[in-house]
């Protein structure tokens, strides 16, 4: 029983270690052929939102409004599909792990 506990205690120190390198990592999305470009954390905090002039010409309107919003909602997406993909990566080793603790439906 005693080893069974401090093997959860290290894979929670493991677990805690890389959820602190996941905040750490950047991803970016894009989308409209990259006219929209987002950053976002591996923990899936969104850091910035760039849009390129040239997005549009002259002067939008409520269409090319509309189509920002759905090209900014898809960068959004691109970039939290890349920090889940991140995450997977970082924590899958550690969330395989459970089973080998003999915890009952791990």
């Amino acid at each position: 029983m005693q080893k069974m506990m401090k093997q959860a205690q290290k894979m929670a120190a493991d677990m805690q270690k890389a959820q602190e390198a996941l905040a750490e990592i950047e991803v970016e999305g894009s989308a409209g052929g990259g006219a929209v470009k987002v950053v976002a954390t591996g923990d899936q905090q969104v850091v910035s939102v760039a849009i390129s002039g040239d997005a549009f010409d002259g002067e939008p309107d409520s269409d090319d409004l509309e189509m920002l919003g759905d090209t900014v909602t898809a960068a959004v997406n691109d970039a939290l599909d890349k920090a889940r993909e991140a995450q997977a990566q970082a924590m899958g080793p550690l969330a395989g792990g459970l089973g080998g603790l003999g915890l009952p439906g791990m």
